[in-house]
């Protein structure tokens, strides 16, 4: 059963922040930057994508990762469908999605072209270049129950100090055993549990530089 989403508290400008884990759904200084630094590059997209290629995501969130991955696959000129699963245990009501989004505008084409689905409640969209699904509830017993397997995983729960249910060995075992061959995963937490957690789960983990404040960030390739 999924739970019911909380309502966001905006804070410095517009940032929504969970009240339940008492951080933002994105960073203070720059979402969009972070989004693409940490869980593009960190995937190595757009050089990797093809068609078919699977994204799946620990944490909706906002939809902002997914508005980034799609813009960044247009942009590219792919051919075919980007795949993109996400794993939500408590998803944002459709205007709080949608008042979030709205603090970037270069990604506003998307966001007004998905808005309708938000707002229809929708679990799934289908459009010529893009196959998504949200699959709501705690991930420790969906993700389990899934039966795809993701080119990049983008490992985007809240802080592992404050949610430590989304990063948890067991969590990062299923994660791998999610993963397509010569798979990856990236993240913006570099602490040393999570990187533990992934290493015993077959990822040959290094850390990188993270964005802005955060001095390193986490990148995983499946071995």
């Amino acid at each position: 059963m999924t739970n019911q989403p909380d309502a966001p508290i905006w804070r410095d400008g517009g940032v929504p922040v969970s009240p339940r884990f008492d951080d933002p759904y994105y960073s203070l200084e720059n979402g969009l930057a972070e989004t693409r630094h940490t869980f593009l590059a960190g995937n190595a997209l757009p050089e990797r994508f093809r068609d078919g290629f699977h994204v799946a995501e620990l944490g909706f969130g906002t939809g902002l990762n997914l508005l980034a991955t799609l813009q960044l696959w247009r942009d590219a000129g792919c051919e075919g469908r980007l795949c993109f699963t996400s794993f939500e245990a408590f998803p944002l009501e459709a205007g709080d999605m949608i008042r979030a989004q709205a603090a970037f505008p270069e990604l506003g084409d998307i966001a007004e072209e998905l808005a309708p689905f938000w707002r229809g409640g929708a679990r799934e969209v289908a459009l010529p270049d893009l196959a998504f699904r949200m699959v709501a509830g705690d991930a420790r017993e969906t993700l389990p129950a899934w039966e795809g397997r993701a080119d990049a995983w983008f490992l985007d729960g809240f802080s592992p100090a404050k949610n430590p249910e989304l990063w948890g060995p067991e969590l990062m075992a299923e994660v791998a055993r999610h993963t397509a061959p010569g798979g990856t995963a990236a993240s913006y937490t570099a602490a040393g549990h999570v990187r533990r957690a992934l290493e015993a789960a077959g990822f040959a983990v290094t850390r990188q530089p993270g964005y802005g404040r955060k001095r390193h960030m986490t990148v995983a390739e499946l071995s």
